[in-house]
């Protein structure tokens, strides 16, 4: 889907004016917010431009877009100035497509209360067997989609009321349902990188794959995934890291496979042609959804 700069820069100042964009946070650069949405980064960079002409972003050299102040720096009368501008224009567009005094009133006042939605979407957590395994998919959403979220283990029902919405693994979507009253549950499908899976079942001659992860409870839903979609028929060797410690099996391992919480370890101490690190790619549909929550409201 196509956005304009205008559309753009809409969202995005609404995003920062309900702090879903925090004071001092980078933005996304203009080429990975133009992939997320599917616009050219020449129209991105267009809305950031405009934003930053009010006041609300700037930019700074080797960062980027910055988020400058919460909202516009124009003052009450400029703002009451523009809101009359664009309302008039709204007004005539809506009395044009027939609607009468009352129904533009009865739209006015449920968009009113619609607009109640940015400040419950700002609290999302992304779901997972592990925090581990929640955290390469809430990863892979920031990267692919761009909408943070904090992380929780699938049986930490506790903490997960205390979200308005969850991104949850389309295969655990049943254990929420009872949820779904008071919060946001949005399924989420998702498959490793072909690539990296590729990349690993090149390396021909290997008779054994080193796994390395944060988290000891996430190594056999990782190994039991691979070994399906790969049909590897040799050995896997795992362990978790340890502190400031990799597994020691590292050392004699040709291939290392290895998780994005563990990375700093692994790829401080292995070198880059010995290691792979996973990676899941969110489904086209799933994608499409997440976006739409955000972007097209």
């Amino acid at each position: 889907m196509q956005h304009s700069a205008k559309h753009i820069a809409d969202r995005i100042r609404l995003m920062i004016s309900t702090k879903q964009f925090q004071v001092g946070e980078q933005l996304p650069s203009t080429r990975v917010l133009g992939k997320q949405l599917g616009a050219s980064f020449h129209t991105v960079r267009k809305a950031y431009h405009q934003l930053a002409g009010e006041g609300m972003i700037e930019s700074e050299q080797g960062r980027g877009f910055i988020v400058k102040r919460q909202s516009s720096a124009l003052d009450k009368t400029e703002r009451l100035e523009l809101g009359a501008e664009r309302m008039q224009l709204l007004l005539e567009e809506l009395i044009g497509f027939g609607l009468d005094e009352a129904e533009i009133e009865a739209i006015f006042e449920e968009q009113i209360n619609f607009m109640e939605w940015p400040d419950r979407i700002q609290s999302i957590a992304t779901i997972g067997e592990t925090v581990e395994l929640a955290k390469i998919l809430s990863d892979s959403i920031k990267n692919q989609i761009g909408v943070k979220s904090s992380t929780l283990k699938s049986d930490d029902y506790d903490a997960a009321v205390n979200y308005e919405a969850l991104f949850v693994p389309i295969h655990l979507v049943n254990e929420f349902r009872n949820l779904s009253d008071s919060i946001r549950i949005m399924p989420v499908v998702f498959h490793y990188d072909a690539d990296v899976l590729l990349s690993i079942m090149d390396r021909a001659g290997i008779e054994a794959i080193g796994l390395v992860t944060a988290e000891e409870d996430s190594i056999p839903k990782i190994i039991n995934e691979l070994k399906t979609l790969m049909k590897f028929e040799g050995a896997f060797v795992a362990g978790a890291t340890y502190g400031k410690s990799l597994p020691l099996f590292v050392r004699n391992t040709d291939l290392i496979v290895y998780t994005p919480a563990s990375a700093r370890l692994v790829e401080a101490k292995i070198p880059e042609k010995n290691r792979i690190k996973l990676e899941y790619i969110i489904s086209e549909k799933s994608a499409d959804m997440i976006r739409s929550e955000l972007w097209d409201q």
